[in-house]
């Protein structure tokens, strides 16, 4: 799947989201979500293309910002009727993808590596809605880290990798 089409299907994502652009759940929040997966995923060996597609359409199905319990439900159901003819994975990436989005409210962890990334990546967001991650419901050793340190930036500056700084 190439850049192009991730494109595609944000924009796609974007233009079904019922909620105000720049609610906590939007299109910010998601790119937050991706950014994180790709973060994590070399260490936890979670499927790239799986969650970044987590991250697109995870919350896009939210009617709101309160307690919409149904919005993973919703959007898996909205992954599964074009999984097919629009997302070019294989059954087990269907499968995972579309248990994610379904379960990620749910509160629990994953020891599948990809799910798990993909709910810790969520989870990390946490602060957006004035919540702090809490590592026991992290999946993953990189997602618990990451909580306990209190931020990515601590973890990536641990790894040695450069943190992009904005200009004044």
């Amino acid at each position: 799947m190439n850049e192009l089409t991730f494109n595609k299907l944000h924009t796609y994502a974007e233009s079904i989201f019922r909620c105000d652009p720049n609610s906590i759940h939007g299109p910010a929040h998601w790119h937050r979500v991706e950014d994180t997966i790709m973060l994590i995923a070399p260490e936890t060996g979670a499927d790239i293309v799986v969650g970044r597609l987590f991250a697109i359409f995870h919350d896009c199905c939210r009617l709101d910002d309160g307690s919409d319990l149904e919005h993973g439900p919703r959007a898996a159901d909205l992954i599964s009727t074009i999984l097919e003819s629009h997302l070019q994975l294989n059954a087990a990436q269907g499968q995972a993808l579309v248990y994610a989005v379904r379960h990620h409210t749910d509160g629990a962890t994953s020891n599948d590596p990809t799910i798990g990334t993909c709910w810790d990546a969520d989870r990390l967001d946490l602060g957006r809605a004035g919540m702090i991650p809490s590592s026991e419901f992290m999946s993953t050793f990189a997602g618990k880290e990451i909580a306990a340190l209190g931020t990515k930036y601590l973890y990536m500056e641990k790894r040695g990798i450069k943190v992009k700084t904005a200009l004044k």
